[in-house]
């Protein structure tokens, strides 16, 4: 990682759980066909990004590794901001 990375990061989630062991970080695909890990540096970040009711969880950078090895990526994105088209509504 470069130095100027963030010591932890929010990662968007496929759900709200519990516990961060069971949580099931969501890639996303690139126009390429490439798998990326979208990355945050802050909450507001993520909310301003993602949407107000994106589920998520705060990982420190070192622990991204595990999740490579979990749920293998291609890329590490930084703050990147999704459609709106593209984000999670209310869960009703």
């Amino acid at each position: 990682m470069p130095a100027e990375f963030p010591p932890v990061v929010y990662l968007p989630c496929a759900k709200d759980v519990a516990d961060p062991e069971h949580a099931e970080i969501e890639l996303r695909r690139t126009r390429d066909g490439r798998m990326a890990l979208l990355a945050y540096s802050a909450l507001d970040r993520l909310h301003a990004c993602c949407g107000a009711h994106q589920p998520w969880i705060v990982v420190g950078t070192p622990a991204l590794d595990l999740v490579m090895k979990s749920q293998p990526f291609d890329l590490l994105l930084l703050d990147v901001v999704i459609p709106e088209a593209e984000r999670r509504g209310p869960v009703l």
